[in-house]
């Protein structure tokens, strides 16, 4: 099921490309590449991660394990009226979660 602005509790794994600052380019989700516009302002900020419900365990010098990345992009498809992805990346994962689609 493709996560939509009637469905978006669900989360789905997508591929994200960063630009050289870190930030959103373009995300691949349900087959399709949305475009980040570049025209609008995102937004990015970081919450911490229950450690303690996880339970990991880890060595010393092995990364930050509490920080989540989030960002609030506006990203326009082909064909598409603008939308607003929201994304999160647990600690030290390489994988993009889409939390919510909103339409404009």
């Amino acid at each position: 099921m493709t996560i939509s602005s009637e469905a978006p509790a669900r989360t789905h794994i997508v591929q994200v490309r960063l630009g050289p600052a870190g930030n959103p380019m373009a995300i691949r989700h349900d087959g399709r590449i949305w475009l980040v516009d570049p025209d609008t302002a995102s937004q990015h900020w970081f919450t911490r991660d229950s450690w303690w419900h996880t339970r990991r365990n880890a060595t010393v010098g092995s990364g930050n394990l509490v920080s989540v990345e989030h960002w609030r992009v506006q990203v326009l498809g082909s064909n598409s009226a603008l939308r607003t992805f929201e994304l999160r990346r647990a600690p030290l994962s390489e994988q993009w979660l889409l939390e919510s689609i909103t339409d404009n």
